[in-house]
């Protein structure tokens, strides 16, 4: 298991989805995608890949993670390793671009 850090962004979207009514299962889904990255981010549920249009601040590669599949516009997390071994940062939660 790693530790999860966040980006301002990141966690400002996410508490916004668990303040506003009706986004409770989007919530859910993000929050256990984000479970499933910090025990194992290869989860084929994830769909872990490199996301090449984006790097980190630092250069570092940034992955893309599934947290809805078949919804419209479904939801991504993308995060980075690091800054420090044993950690993932996550850098957004978006829709699928």
């Amino acid at each position: 298991m790693v530790a999860v850090c966040w980006t301002v962004q990141a966690r400002q979207q996410l508490e916004l989805w668990r303040e506003t009514r009706g986004q409770q299962r989007r919530y859910q889904a993000v929050v256990k995608a984000i479970r499933l990255l910090a025990a194992d981010s290869g989860h084929p549920s994830l769909q872990t890949h490199e996301f090449t249009s984006l790097k980190g601040l630092g250069g570092e590669r940034v992955f893309e993670a599934y947290a809805e599949q078949t919804t419209p516009a479904a939801y991504r997390v993308f995060w980075c390793c690091g800054p420090k071994k044993d950690q993932i940062t996550l850098v957004a939660i978006t829709p699928h671009p």
